[in-house]
């Protein structure tokens, strides 16, 4: 098969699909990669080292769009739609539920769409998202942090407190792999941590772990308001697989909420868990709504680049090479894969993307029959 990897052109995202050692997986078993030069720059990648994985380095855009299968990290931008066409399969984050120009473009294209977020394994587990929520999650509470000091228009709170002087209060919601990673950076830096899920199992695991470091509240309007008003940072942990994210903080309780407070949406990708969030970047990453700071930054593990890449790959690269090597008859053999697929030759085959724009949905296996 011919594979591209194109350069992320998305506000400084310098991840990088596929590192040399996913590339060489690929090159090794006959298959062709065009890599767009200085693709790997962000990541701290060369081309020499994707030359020495047996790829082929190419100059534009266009050259490394025109493969078989495109490997990518983030969902594609308005000006890369003219590469989309209907014998492309494109293997990448998309969340298409908060995109509907994107979802548009493929299902017009025919393009067939594989999300790494909906990529879902028999038990229930998503793969290919998990590596990138661990790092969002661990970066929420660092941004958190930074964003409460006072000279980017924090309440001026120090998160671990000093004696005689309180920490900071966190407020994490949702316990999954988002919320527990930040729980975790937030607890070890001394803050006071309140998260809250609706899964009581979620929260019994925690309060196991941290046996009294951190307090669990089961997620609810009432229990919301009661923890929001007192925080000096929010984080949005929600996750809705493949879905748009519920707002679980409304506009109405921003203005009882504490001046200088921070709200972190790392469920900005799925349309965000707060009613005001609306997508940031790294160049402009904040915004003040009611005297709350908002940071809803679209592609957060994009700021630590190599660490992504690398965490990504881990997960990514079987099925890339899996894809590689059957083409959409892995698909129809993977299970996982078929929950990846979100648009097939026109149509949508992912439910929620089909619910958030009451549009038909067919199943993975019949669209591909």
């Amino acid at each position: 098969m011919l594979i591209g990897l194109p350069k992320e052109i998305k506000d400084n995202e310098n991840r990088v699909g596929m590192t040399p050692g996913a590339v060489k997986a690929l090159t090794r078993r006959g298959h062709r990669v065009l890599v767009q030069s200085g693709a790997g720059v962000g990541s701290s990648l060369a081309d020499e080292e994707y030359l020495s994985a047996g790829a082929e380095i190419v100059p534009g855009a266009a050259d490394a769009w025109a493969a078989q299968m495109v490997v990518k990290v983030k969902e594609p931008i308005a000006s890369e739609y003219q590469y989309l066409r209907r014998d492309l399969i494109l293997f990448t984050y998309l969340h298409l539920a908060s995109d509907k120009p994107l979802t548009d473009a493929l299902l017009a294209s025919g393009t067939t769409g594989i999300a790494y977020e909906t990529v879902q394994t028999v038990t229930g587990q998503l793969p290919l998202l998990t590596p990138m929520s661990e790092v969002a999650g661990r970066m929420a509470t660092q941004v958190g942090a930074t964003y409460l000091q006072k000279s980017h228009g924090g309440r001026g709170v120090l998160m671990g407190g000093v004696p005689g002087v309180a920490p900071a209060n966190v407020v994490i919601l949702g316990a999954g792999i988002v919320g527990t990673n930040a729980a975790r950076v937030a607890v070890g830096l001394g803050a006071q941590v309140t998260v809250l899920d609706i899964s009581h199992d979620r929260l019994k695991y925690l309060d196991d772990i941290y046996r009294g470091q951190l307090q669990t509240r089961i997620s609810d309007e009432y229990n919301i308001e009661d923890v929001i008003y007192e925080a000096d940072l929010v984080i949005g942990a929600v996750l809705i697989p493949g879905g748009r994210a519920p707002w679980l903080i409304t506009r109405n309780m921003l203005p009882t909420m504490r001046k200088g407070s921070v709200i972190v949406d790392v469920a900005v990708d799925q349309g965000g868990c707060v009613e005001t969030t609306k997508a940031t970047t790294h160049s402009h990453p904040t915004y003040e709504i009611d005297g709350v700071v908002h940071y809803c930054v679209a592609n957060m593990p994009g700021a630590v680049p190599r660490t992504s890449t690398f965490a990504l790959n881990n997960q990514t690269a079987v099925y890339t090479l899996h894809l590689a090597n059957e083409g959409l008859d892995a698909v129809r053999k993977s299970q996982a894969l078929q929950y990846g697929l979100n648009t097939y030759r026109g149509a949508v085959t992912y439910p929620a993307v089909a619910a958030a724009f009451g549009l038909a949905c067919i199943e993975p296996m019949q669209a591909l029959s």
